[in-house]
């Protein structure tokens, strides 16, 4: 396996993913390569259950601890080696053949590096040493649970023809992208595959290189820079709005709903799908043998949440990108995506479904990574800061602002957008771009405590245009 080690100055984990194009043969591998991964998990984590299950068994016979059963470590070694001394009895066929050889030893040491790092997770959530939501024990992996395998050692390598790659025991396969980019860089040596993972994912087979790049965080020269400082707004309407603290808005992307776009297709091939014979029998309560019809609408909506996923990743990466090269601080609000999405029920199904389709939270991920990527920062407002309750204009904040509300009037009679108003979003945009303006220089002029929001201080004190952008006095007037 590899050895961990640290990401040397100057260089970041970038991972390159393409679509395989296997034969028939290739896929009968790709096939045993993820059964295989799928058996050696579910063998270990029988073992771990069994384990647990006879140390509890002989501490209520009161044997002392001293004499109970050894514990089986769950550490990945100890897996690994414990899978590597059963295989020879589990991992064969009836006629007493074993068939774990047709397989990379790779298979079966990433399944057992993965049910070491769910032992752990489990672990130290119910001992309060990991943050988050509780993490439940880890449970076996059946034929419909996601096909994956993973190798870190072996013949690993983009071939010259930029159309192939060749994986341990798979050999060469043909790929359906370029690969082009990966190759000069493995060429040139700004980039090193440390591990490939391959996939059944969203119709097709993938492989996935993690590689280590050598890349400088830099925006491209021929991208324009729209702002120094902006301030993003997240929605489920306008997907973002950008504004700068000055009160400028810069930028205003619409939600797509790629899966509203979609719905009306959805539900005529559900409905098609509901007058087939489908595997489950209402009136005998038994599973049947599906037709063949059914199978293949089944398919065709496969393909349509396929088409759905693929929209909305290829517009979150293109809109992510964009701001990460335009502007050099950006504020934004932390959302809990998926305390949004718990409550309500029925009543607000429809806001969870419009909030599934925003992707809102694979925004935020991409957004974080992409900012270093370019050279650019993220200042991350407090997850209670009221961005959209506190007024743009004289600073007071309303007691209670509903979501129906899409105009902001400001309740202080003084100020000018009491009357007028100013929308919603936009009056977020331009508070979180001041919270960004004013985290990084008040963090800059104390030394920096924090290092994302010292470079932010930075980037902006280095530049006259920004600078100025940043002081002026007309900004916190507006």
């Amino acid at each position: 396996m590899a050895e961990r080690f640290e990401v040397p100055d100057g260089w970041v984990l970038q991972a390159y993913q393409y679509a395989l194009d296997p034969t028939a043969a290739h896929i009968a591998v790709l096939e045993s390569h993820a059964g295989g991964a799928r058996f050696a998990y579910n063998t270990m984590l029988r073992a771990v259950k069994a384990n647990l299950s006879q140390r509890e068994a002989e501490k209520s016979y009161g044997i002392t601890d001293a004499d109970l059963t050894p514990t089986l470590a769950w550490t990945f070694q100890s897996l690994r080696n414990d899978f590597n001394r059963r295989k020879h009895q589990v991992a064969v066929r009836e006629d007493g053949t074993p068939w774990w050889p047709e397989n990379s030893k790779e298979v079966y040491a990433n399944a057992c590096k993965n049910l070491a790092a769910a032992l752990k997770n489990w672990d130290e959530s119910r001992k309060g040493k990991r943050k988050g939501p509780r993490v439940g024990f880890p449970s076996f992996k059946s034929k419909r649970s996601a096909r994956a395998f993973a190798f870190t050692t072996g013949t690993i390598r983009v071939e010259p023809g930029r159309h192939h790659v060749t994986l341990p025991r798979l050999g060469t396969l043909r790929v359906h992208e370029s690969t082009r980019k990966l190759a000069r860089r493995l060429e040139h040596g700004t980039a090193r595959i440390l591990k490939a993972t391959v996939r059944f994912e969203r119709g097709s087979w993938l492989v996935s290189f993690t590689c280590v790049v050598e890349r400088a965080a830099s925006r491209p020269a021929h991208v324009k820079r729209l702002a120094p400082v902006a301030g993003v707004d997240l929605g489920v309407k306008d997907l973002i709005v950008a504004a700068t603290p000055d009160g400028e808005e810069v930028l205003r992307c619409k939600a797509p709903r790629e899966l509203k776009q979609a719905s009306r297709t959805l539900r005529a091939l559900q409905r098609k799908a509901a007058r087939q014979q489908g595997p489950w029998d209402a009136e005998t309560e038994t599973r049947r043998e599906p037709s063949n019809a059914w199978q293949r609408t089944q398919a065709v909506i496969a393909k349509q949440h396929i088409r759905v996923g693929n929209l909305r990743r290829d517009r979150l990466h293109k809109l992510t990108t964009s701001l990460a090269q335009s502007f050099d601080v950006i504020g934004t609000e932390t959302l809990a995506v998926k305390n949004m999405m718990t409550a309500g029920g029925a009543r607000k199904k429809g806001l969870n479904r419009s909030l599934a389709d925003a992707g809102l939270g694979e925004f935020s991920r991409q957004l974080d990574y992409k900012t270093t990527r370019y050279g650019s920062v993220r200042v991350q407002a407090d997850r209670w800061y009221p961005s959209s309750k506190t007024c743009s204009g004289c600073g007071s904040v309303k007691a209670k602002l509903s979501l129906s509300d899409r105009l902001y009037v400001c309740d202080n009679e003084h100020c000018g957008l009491n009357i007028t108003g100013i929308d919603r979003d936009l009056n977020a945009a331009i508070n979180l771009a001041r919270y960004a303006r004013a985290e990084q220089s008040a963090c800059f002029d104390n030394g920096g405590a924090d290092r994302k929001t010292t470079a932010a201080a930075a980037l902006v004190a280095m530049k006259p245009e920004s600078s100025n952008g940043s002081a002026s006095p007309q900004g916190e007037a507006a």
